[in-house]
Order: structure tokens, then sequence, then C-alpha cells
């Protein structure tokens, strides 16, 4: 116990202490470094956010070589922030590289912007997602059927880029399916992954329709690799289901002049 405190005594009370301090303040390029470190560290994450940090990271370390080399002349520190803005330069070129290799088609591209950008999705992440579709656009031409009742098996999950699609059941108009919707998202929830089923409903194109498609089993793999994805089509499913069943609870009516509320079974409301 001795010895260890006669070591930290030492650490802390045995170095040369500052007897005189300086009275002019050090260069203009120290006080550089010292600023582009401070807003570097401000930097966000994703793609972009790396580039900001070590781009001001670089000069940052680059600066403090200068100052070491030109007012200090200490070789060691001219050293140490020299390596550190070398190594910022590499991460810098990397990023960049990662950076101009995601690239996607326009819509693809347009999806990205109007679904998972605004929800914080990198593009690392979306790419992963883009593969698994293969990164194919289908296209289902006007009154050709996607999905018929009782017929087509539930094996994908398809997101509707353009057009409309006209859900019906046993001729019965239910509602439409918008562009940014998925086109089976009940029939998806509605499975577990080791089970099979068949549409129940018939989805119809009322217009030229472009979509994107992700098969089942393709899907539940990456889900299984990346629990983050598997959370985030999680969220999207469920919210596109309340949306399809708030278009059905406009159109259910009981009796003249009341609404049937398929929220609340119980109640009617005027």
């Amino acid at each position: 116990m001795g010895e260890n405190a006669s070591f930290w005594e030492s650490l802390i009370f045995a170095h040369p202490t500052c007897t005189a301090w300086k009275q002019e303040a050090e260069g203009s390029i120290y006080h550089l470094a010292s600023i582009l470190f401070v807003v570097g560290f401000m930097g966000g994450s994703g793609f972009f956010g790396l580039l900001y940090v070590f781009s001001l990271l670089g000069l940052g370390f680059l600066c403090s070589s200068v100052w070491a080399w030109l007012d200090v002349c200490a070789a060691d520190i001219f050293s140490w922030n020299f390596i550190l803005f070398a190594i910022c330069f590499v991460q810098f070129i990397y990023v960049t590289y990662q950076v101009r290799s995601v690239s996607f088609d326009r819509e693809f591209q347009e999806l990205y912007s109007a679904l998972f950008q605004p929800l914080g999705i990198s593009l690392t992440v979306y790419r992963k997602i883009v593969m698994c579709c293969d990164a194919e656009v289908v296209t289902l031409e006007k009154e050709h059927c996607y999905a018929m009742q009782g017929k087509t098996p539930i094996d994908k999950l398809s997101l509707l880029l353009s057009g409309r699609i006209r859900v019906t059941v046993d001729g019965e108009f239910l509602h439409y399916i918008f562009p940014l919707q998925f086109l089976d998202s009940p029939e998806w929830d509605s499975l577990r992954p080791t089970e099979e089923g068949i549409f129940q409903v018939t989805l119809t194109a009322e217009t030229d329709c472009r979509y994107v498609a992700w098969r089942r089993k393709k899907l539940y793999l990456l889900f299984a690799k990346h629990r983050f994805i598997s959370r985030l089509f999680s969220i999207l499913i469920g919210s596109d289901i309340a949306e399809k069943l708030y278009a059905l609870n406009d159109r259910v009516h009981v009796g003249e002049g009341f609404r049937y509320d398929i929220r609340l079974p119980n109640f009617y409301h005027v």
C-alpha cells in the first residue's frame, strides 16, 4: 500500500512545476488548429458526417504539425500530429470512395429520399435493402392483376413506386393502394416466417404501375442478419396496415347515417 502511495505521490508531486508562465500567446496557427478541432468534433453521423469530421480534424492536425515545426521546434509533437493528419486523410479518402460507390437508379434514389432518408436510414443500410430485391423495379400494366383472390401465393413483399392499385374482394371494392404503400402488408403480417398462405383479395392495376418486390425467404434472411432492418420494416408495415384500416373504416356504413368503426366494433358513430 505504501509503495502504491509513493508511486502516485511521485506521479503527482515529483514533476517540475511551472514557475513562470509565458506572457505571449501562441501563434495564429495554433489557435486555428484549436478552432478546427472544436468545429470538427461537432460533426454528425452517416457518410457526410464522417466526411465533415475527418476533413476538419485532418486540417486541425495539419495546422498543429506546422505549429510544432515552426514555433515549438519539437520533433515528437510534429510527428504525432502529422501521423494523425495522415490517418484522417486516409479515412477521408476511404469514406469518399464509399459515398461514390453507393449509387442507385433514379427510382431507388427517389424512394430513398421520400421514405428512408426522413427516417435517418444511412446509404449503407439502404444499399442492403436494395440488394435484397436485386435492385429491380417491376412493371404492372393497366388492368393486370398483381394478385388474385384464392389463387396467388403470399411469397413476397412489394412496395408501390408509381400508379394506383385497386383492392377488391368477391368483386366488391375495398380501397386503393397509392405510391409508397405496400401492396401486401396485411398478408405479410398475417403469416409467420415458416407459414404459407394465399391472397384473400384481388389486387388490380388501375394505371400502369411500378413496384419493387422482396422475396419472402430472402427478406427474412436479411432480417436475421440485421435486426435494425427487421425493426425498420416492422414499423413501416405496421404503419401501412394502419392506413389501410383507416381507409376501410371510412367506407363501412351501417344503417342510415351511421358509420361502423372497425377500431371499436361495439360502437357506432353518427
